[in-house]
């Protein structure tokens, strides 16, 4: 049960973490701010560094099963081109609350999975409130351009 649940929480930390770089990413070119900048990089930066030490944990499982679904990342990405060309001039604004969104959803899931994936071992319930952490820090930030 331990393998199972460990392996199950490290897969949804790594899609949650995938869709984050993605969504960072898609919304980079819209940002005018150069600080908004350097908060969505450094976000994105410590996500990737989870990403990695996620990685290196499902790969000593044997595991490979590391996206989120193409149908989740398709809507987000349209979702995030639609909100921005909608947007205006306010372009800031609505990256704030498209990262803001995302992030409120992620820290539900993986509280949700966290909850779920009891036997899951330490290290991946550590990795999954770092991830929580992260999300909830960026939601924090971002919220002067809202």
């Amino acid at each position: 049960m331990v393998h199972g649940d460990t392996v199950r929480l490290l897969r949804e930390c790594s899609a949650g973490i995938t869709m984050g770089i993605d969504s960072i990413g898609d919304v980079m070119t819209s940002v005018t701010d150069g600080r908004l900048r350097e908060v969505l990089t450094d976000s994105r930066e410590k996500h990737r560094t989870l990403g990695l030490e996620t990685d290196r944990l499902l790969d000593n499982y044997g595991d490979n099963e590391r996206e989120p679904s193409i149908m989740a990342k398709g809507m987000s990405k349209l979702k995030s081109e639609f909100m921005l060309t909608v947007s205006g001039d306010n372009k800031d604004s609505t990256v704030a609350d498209l990262i803001t969104e995302g992030c409120n959803m992620g820290v539900k899931s993986l509280s949700k999975y966290l909850n779920e994936y009891t036997a899951a071992d330490e290290k991946s319930k550590d990795i999954a409130k770092r991830l929580i952490s992260v999300e909830e820090e960026l939601c924090r930030d971002v919220r002067r351009w809202l």
